[in-house]
């Protein structure tokens, strides 16, 4: 079985409306989505449908959570674009991404994968070695990853910032997988989940 139902973490971007939910098509609206620390809207970005997620405050995690979705195994497939807000000093990465096995109980208890776009393509290549991460919320944040493991959870792929960016993420166990731009090999693999290998959003 294949679910591709996205839950999105980030700061503000994109993320096309066409998704599928076990391999049938499906369209997201607002009302779809249940959103904690963000703003969701529909728009238009580079052409396409999109609904736009916006953080609205720097206390606490900024997500938006699929309605329903129950997700264990399999793959989550979707298209985002993301810039880094227009009043974002210049530290910002743009973060966008996706949580997964969002747990029931806890909507900031969940793993995700996300994406630095202003990092892609970045003079300093240490900071593009930081375009892609997994974290694992709340106990593993990126800084906890990063001082622990250095160099195991992040990874370089080339971004452009405001580009729609093909995602697929593919779960089985403890074992996570990302791909981007449609890559036939991962850009990031984590073997060692650090939630409970249970079903969530």
């Amino acid at each position: 079985m294949e679910s591709r139902l996205p839950a999105g973490c980030g700061v503000a971007f994109c993320m096309a409306i066409a998704a599928t939910a076990f391999a049938q098509p499906v369209s997201l609206e607002p009302e779809d989505l249940i959103s904690i620390n963000v703003k969701l809207e529909t728009t238009t970005w580079k052409g396409r449908d999109a609904i736009r997620v916006t953080e609205i405050t720097d206390e606490g995690e900024a997500i938006a959570i699929v309605r329903g979705s129950r997700f264990l195994d399999g793959a989550i497939e979707f298209e985002m674009a993301g810039l880094p807000a227009a009043a974002s000093g210049e530290s910002a990465r743009g973060f966008i991404g996706v949580a997964f096995r969002v747990h029931d109980g806890d909507p900031i208890r969940y793993e995700c994968f996300y994406l630095r776009p202003t990092n892609g393509r970045a003079d300093d290549q240490l900071r593009r070695n930081h375009s892609t991460q997994y974290v694992s919320h709340p106990e593993y944040p990126w800084h906890r990853l990063r001082r622990e493991f250095p160099g195991m959870y992040e990874s370089y792929v080339d971004l452009v910032p405001g580009e729609w960016t093909q995602v697929r993420i593919v779960v089985t166990g403890t074992r996570a997988q990302l791909f981007v731009h449609g890559a036939e090999q991962p850009s990031l693999i984590v073997n060692d989940l650090k939630q409970p290998t249970e079903a969530g959003a």
